[in-house]
């Protein structure tokens, strides 16, 4: 059994290696130059569409599906640069909370929504969203997209999603996963040892485990072809631009590799992506 002291000391290294990644300038210059500059999350093909747009529509594929928000209060986990707090602020009326560990995309999310004249919509907030300063019942909705992942403890997540939105409020977000019922964890090690983390979650575990925190599953779309398309389509544009934006060749080369290994899992039926909308319920 692991001691509380080793489980701490997990969740210390976790948390540590995912400020330290996204804090790096390699890092922010591959998110900013090549995988989709405002939106930094899976997008939606049809096609070879242009990483921005295709993520572009997967924000307004979830706004969508949320019906009118328009001085509603959204908390955004994970919301590097501000991409989608900024369309949810500015073009669907929202109140949006940004938290994300990373002080790079914090900066530059300040310096975007100052930019767009929505400072008065959107607050940005440093921090963990597995242990949120918010109070209880703060939010009408919870937003992420593909976040989750990189939390050390997932279950600690979801507390926090229950606990700061308010009664009847609506969780809606996309997670990178591996398939439900998987067997060939083996095949998905290189996965687990770039997230460094022992496996993802799947749409089984969140429907479990936001059942037994109080939700009710409102729509589940499956979308794992998307995943690999995505995956596919900025480890193309990297191969091709990685020289005229300055990224170094042998970060180039490491992600080239992990990033097929995203593409040849979603392939291979290994992993999964969607969209999924929850409700909590009154």
């Amino acid at each position: 059994m692991t001691d509380n002291r080793t489980a701490a000391s997990n969740y210390d290294e976790g948390v540590g290696v995912a400020r330290d990644y996204y804090d790096s300038e390699e890092a922010d210059s591959f998110y900013s130059a090549i995988w989709g500059g405002e939106d930094i999350h899976v997008g939606l093909y049809d096609g070879k569409t242009d990483i921005a747009v295709a993520s572009r529509r997967t924000v307004d594929r979830m706004a969508g599906k949320l019906g009118d928000i328009s001085g509603k209060s959204v908390v955004d986990l994970g919301a590097g640069y501000g991409g989608a707090a900024r369309v949810l602020a500015g073009e669907y009326g929202a109140h949006v909370t940004c938290i994300n560990l990373s002080s790079v995309e914090n900066e530059r999310n300040r310096a975007l929504t100052k930019e767009a004249g929505l400072g008065d919509r959107i607050k940005i907030v440093g921090g963990s969203f597995d242990n949120m300063i918010f109070d209880d019942s703060s939010f009408d909705i919870a937003w992420s997209q593909d976040a989750i992942l990189h939390a050390p403890d997932r279950l600690a997540v979801l507390d926090e999603v229950a606990r700061v939105l308010k009664p009847g409020g609506e969780l809606i977000f996309t997670d990178p996963m591996q398939a439900d019922g998987l067997e060939d964890r083996e095949a998905l090690q290189p996965i687990y040892d770039r997230i460094h983390l022992p496996d993802l979650a799947s749409f089984g575990f969140y429907d479990e485990a936001l059942g037994k925190r109080g939700f009710e599953k409102i729509e589940v779309e499956k979308l794992t072809d998307q995943l690999g398309n995505h995956y596919a389509r900025v480890r193309e544009e990297l191969a091709e631009r990685a020289a005229e934006e300055g990224i170094d060749a042998a970060f180039r080369d490491r992600m080239l590799a992990g990033l097929k290994h995203w593409v040849d899992g979603a392939a291979a039926g290994r992993l999964a992506w969607g969209i999924m909308h929850y409700r909590k319920r009154s």
